[in-house]
């Protein structure tokens, strides 16, 4: 089956810090909600959205049905900037149009027509609380007998200076080609980064390593590459042309700034992602949520795109 499951599930077959050994759980063991939610500022804010599923054990096999099987139901989800509550609405795709399953394909990075199941989001559907910089968001559920709770802050966006495309490393080619991104990191400043990409219109998905900080760039201006995703689902990659962009494309980059808490879930997720393997130790997943795991991640974004030249 292919890999177009939330991220966040990745994280809930797990349960799991780089330092510390972990034992994967028996199948015996209760499942723990786990959360993955948003809200975004800076040039396209949006209104918070929560998706809910249930842990599984690390060894388990499952079907398209029993992903739909993990979604958790009917729950209560409500979230504040300390002035205004809103309670988010629960929206399943087999409830939209074919035009609302385009947005909801841009908005969450795949086709939902290729899911096999259904696929459920908690939103606020009256875009009456909106991602601001510089404010914090309280995310409370109430689920299945349990309460969960988490905080996120959204920092002040620091945007790109430029992309330019140049030849790759090593052979030249005529029909691949490398993205650097230019950034000016303000001094003094502890930031944390983030990137997606969209080829040719398709929805925003990460690279292996999408996360960095400014420790080792405080307060320089840094040039460093910007890799493609490998498509979700994909089984092997080419190490020829791994991270470089096929000659005129179009790309599209969403470049993120977070909080710490949001910065070390995708830090230590991906972490575990490429540490994968019989020789490999499992790797605990941060989370900032009371009482269930995943993440409540508050964002401010900037995007760029531009046709891949040379």
């Amino acid at each position: 089956m292919k890999n177009i499951i939330p991220a966040i599930l990745l994280a809930a077959l797990l349960a799991v810090s780089c330092e510390e050994e972990f034992i994967p759980e028996s199948a015996d063991v209760p499942p723990q909600i786990v959360v993955e939610g948003y809200i975004e500022a800076g040039q396209r804010p949006s209104p918070p959205f929560v998706i809910l599923t249930r842990s599984v054990p690390f060894f388990s096999r499952f079907s398209a049905e029993d992903i739909e099987g993990t979604f958790v139901r009917n729950a209560s989800v409500k979230v504040s900037d300390g002035e205004r509550t809103v309670e988010l609405s629960e929206l399943c795709l087999d409830e939209l149009s074919e035009e609302e399953k385009r947005l909801a394909s841009v908005l969450f990075g795949f086709n939902p027509d290729s899911l096999g199941f259904n696929f459920c989001v908690y939103i606020d559907l009256s875009f009456s609380l909106r991602g601001e910089e510089g404010k914090t968001y309280t995310l409370d559920v109430e689920a299945e007998g349990q309460q969960l709770h988490a905080v996120t802050t959204i920092p002040t966006h620091v945007g790109l200076d430029s992309l330019r495309f140049r030849e790759p490393p090593g052979e030249a080619s005529d029909s691949l080609a490398q993205l650097l991104c230019y950034l000016q990191d303000p001094e003094g400043e502890t930031n944390f980064y983030r990137y997606q990409v969209g080829i040719n219109s398709n929805g925003y998905i990460s690279p292996i390593a999408s996360v960095l900080d400014d420790r080792l760039i405080d307060g320089q201006q840094a040039i460093f590459p910007l890799f493609r995703p490998e498509p979700r689902g994909a089984q092997e990659f080419d190490f020829e042309t791994f991270g470089l962009y096929a000659v005129g494309d179009t790309v599209a980059i969403k470049w993120i700034t977070l909080d710490e808490a949001h910065f070390n879930f995708w830090n230590t997720l991906e972490y575990n992602s490429a540490n994968q393997g019989p020789f490999s130790s499992y790797t605990i997943i941060d989370s900032n949520v009371e009482g269930g795991l995943g993440i409540w991640g508050g964002l401010s974004a900037s995007y760029y795109e531009l046709r891949v030249e040379k």
